[in-house]
């Protein structure tokens, strides 16, 4: 059977080359054109009104709020309502829990493993509830029953009394006992291994009387699995085995025992159609994620969504976005559900992705495409065992699906570098979209105001190599530039109806709420929370949060009184210097709280942090021994860091010199990229070349031999 065909009559594979699709940027001024009317969504969905029930919104991961009291024409009196810092002010940890609110009582979670009550009106905590010290990401728990599920660090799913906060059940997740085969091991060849087993992750989601719950662990060899509670007592109701076991649907594509440690872990949340009866989950990429060439086949249901009986885990249906996946691109986001008419006829459809920059559209009832899915041939590399095409959907994507030179798009100099789906081996090999380029994680909105679904994306490359001999994931090269935007896609045709390039990528939690009242919000790394006009995309409104946002904007009313709130603690993603902290906020039109001070904002490139040393001379070649602060003795052609040292600083008019060593054995190179300010040429062992710096500024260089190897020169 061929398990790319999800049902009868699915695209098939055409010929041709593989063409790269790239969209015309729009005007973001469009007025006209939306992509109305929208049908009558589900009642079962349920809605985001005077509460925020769950985890963007409603069943359908809609994040759109039907409050209306907030407009264009009111907006620029928000102020602050309330602020308080949960931990104490501590800035030791990112934050990725959005807040879920009831009766005018917000829900939260911090990675310290406490769950807080705190009243929406005030600000003040209620209760505090600690589930343990192990730390880990926490996306936000599910309110139901009287209870308010989370889980921990430990692997342990907790439920806690909604009004007290005491332990109420808890269930240990991830054991030995569970049945479906192997769950941990890993090769340490692979220079991937953590031994890991997985650890819980994922906002809770509860529907009549289970709880659904995943998991995250893929880069360690976690065989991937989601779960469903009762959530009544904790008790496993079924498992989903997302890298199938023998006997089981799927295990044939998959070369010998690697599902074992296959990964395709679901680590963020499902949607739901309770008319269905339908649980919509996605599933991450394969394990070794960089080296496919020991786990031959499609690697079903990695990159995969699937749906499943939501009381049994029965499959009833799959899609798969990338088949055999070697470049992390997991497209692992919440699905959105919505009714749509195309065609004069009203479909049901699932919008699904998607890091690739584009959205698969699929009746949710079958699986079936509903624009078309076309099997493109893409480029080959036997040693990975890639797969001979790749699907993709009728419409355009969101971005571009190859590097540009006039965006932060453009590759570092002398890496290989192609669009979607280049392959990659031995040599680090730059794509775009990347691994944290594209959508990522970010919470999607579909606002029934305009009819378009809004997305965060990000503008960033990855450079990609297997990962053996000492070679590293160079997922995000150094010297590189970040950047991102929001775009509006049409559902309807699957094209975007305009895209604005900003100033930080916005794809990694950076979740965006719609209101009725044609205000959507969105956080940014820099701590900025914004209100934008809904028709093009334009800033009417702006709040330093103190902290990166990285969660949702939610919206609620206590007394007539609409509040937006959001939860502002940063991420270690893309930006490795997110400014973190605890910063619970509430704003309300009229509000007197003052921004937080702004904190200093990440760097817009990727830098070099080691620090600096003070010097005249740069061995090309050697990782700097920081010990007995002096080049390493042997040379080193697959790091990053094979500069010493790394990070040179030096005053102005000093004259610097970039030596071979004469016992390296390569040929190596120092050249200054984007700022094009020195070029030693190729320098064989024994050859040295010298520069002298009289204009202070920082500058990146890489070897042209080995571009992954990069330094930085800071000239004062």
């Amino acid at each position: 059977m061929d398990r790319r065909r999800f049902l009868a009559g699915a695209a098939g594979v055409t010929a041709g080359a593989a063409a790269l699709s790239i969209p015309t940027a729009a005007r973001a001024d469009v007025k006209d054109g939306l992509a109305l009317p929208v049908p009558r969504q589900p009642d079962a969905f349920g809605e985001a009104g005077r509460d925020y029930p769950k985890v963007c919104g409603n069943l359908a991961n809609t994040n759109h709020s039907t409050l209306k009291r907030i407009t264009p024409r009111n907006v620029k009196q928000l102020g602050g309502a309330w602020h308080v810092n949960l931990e104490g002010g501590s800035t030791a940890s990112p934050q990725q829990s959005t807040c879920v609110v009831q009766d005018g009582v917000i829900y939260v979670q911090t990675t310290q493993q406490n769950v807080f009550a705190v009243d929406g009106r005030t600000g003040r905590i209620k209760w505090k509830t600690n589930l343990g010290t192990k730390t880990t990401n926490m996306r936000g728990v599910a309110v139901a029953r009287g209870l308010v599920f989370s889980t921990s660090g430990a692997n342990i799913v907790y439920a806690l009394n909604k009004d007290t906060g005491a332990i109420v059940w808890q269930k240990q997740l991830m054991t030995e006992g569970e049945t479906g085969g192997s769950d941990s091991g890993c090769d340490p060849s692979n220079g991937q291994c953590g031994g890991l087993t997985g650890t819980l992750a994922g906002a809770i989601v509860y529907w009549d009387g289970l709880i659904y719950v995943g998991m995250q662990g893929s880069t360690g060899g976690a065989r991937g699995r989601a779960y469903a509670l009762d959530a009544a007592t904790g008790e496993i109701a079924w498992i989903f085995w997302s890298a199938p076991g023998e006997g089981q649907f799927g295990n044939d594509t998959w070369e010998g025992d690697s599902w074992k440690t296959g990964g395709a872990v679901p680590w963020i949340h499902p949607a739901i159609d309770p008319e269905l009866g339908l649980v919509y989950w996605t599933f991450g990429g394969s394990y070794p994620r960089l080296d496919g060439s020991s786990r031959g086949g499609d690697n079903l249901f990695a990159n995969s969504i699937v749906a499943l009986d939501a009381k049994t885990g029965k499959r009833k249906w799959h899609f798969q976005s990338v088949h055999h996946d070697i470049w992390d691109l997991d497209n692992v986001m919440a699905p959105v559900l919505i009714d749509i008419k195309i065609d004069k006829r009203v479909r049901k459809a699932v919008v699904y992705g998607s890091k690739v920059g584009m959205f698969y559209i699929l009746d949710r009832t079958s699986g079936e495409p509903l624009h078309g899915m076309e099997e493109r041939p893409v480029p080959q590399d036997e040693r990975q065992k890639t797969s001979r095409t790749q699907p993709f959907p009728g419409g355009e994507p969101f971005i571009p699906q190859a590097p540009r030179f006039d965006n932060a798009t453009r590759p570092v100099p002398f890496y290989a570098w192609g669009g979607l789906y280049t392959p990659h081996w031995d040599r680090a090999t730059i794509i775009f979209p990347g691994a944290g380029g594209g959508g990522d994680w970010t919470h999607l909105s579909f606002n029934p105001e305009t009819g378009w679904i809004y997305v965060g994306y990000g503008l960033i490359n990855s450079g990609f190599s297997n990962s053996r001999d000492g070679r590293v994931n160079t997922s995000r090269p150094l010297g590189e530039y970040f950047a991102g935007g929001i775009a509006a896609v049409d559902p309807r045709t699957n094209k975007p109806v305009w895209t604005l390039d900003r100033e930080w990528s916005l794809a990694h939690g950076n979740g965006i709420l719609t209101t009725a009242g044609r205000v959507m919000f969105q956080g940014g790394p820099d701590g900025v929370l914004h209100a934008m006009d809904d028709t093009n995309g334009d800033i009417l409104w702006s709040f330093q949060c103190g902290a990166g946002v990285h969660t949702s904007p939610v919206s609620y009313e206590i007394d007539g009184e609409q509040y937006i709130a959001v939860f502002a603690g940063g991420n270690g993603l893309p930006y490795p210097d997110i400014p973190r902290g605890d910063h619970l906020w509430a704003f309300k039109l009229g509000g007197t709280v003052p921004p937080a001070p702004a904190p200093v904002p990440p760097k817009k490139r990727n830098d070099i942090r080691v620090a600096a040393v003070n010097g005249t001379t740069v061995t090309l070649g050697r990782v700097w021994d920081n010990a007995a602060q002096r080049p390493g003795a042997k040379e080193n052609t697959v790091a990053q860091n094979a500069m010493s040292p790394q990070h040179l600083r030096v005053p102005v008019g000093t004259t610097v010199t970039f030596v071979n060593p004469a016992d390296n054995a390569y040929a190596h190179a120092a050249v200054s990229f984007f700022e094009y300010e020195f070029d030693s040429g190729v320098l064989m062992p024994g050859q040295s070349f010298t520069h002298t710096f009289d204009t202070p500024g920082e500058f990146f260089y890489n070897d042209a031999i080995f571009p992954q190897n990069t330094g930085k020169i800071v000239v004062y």
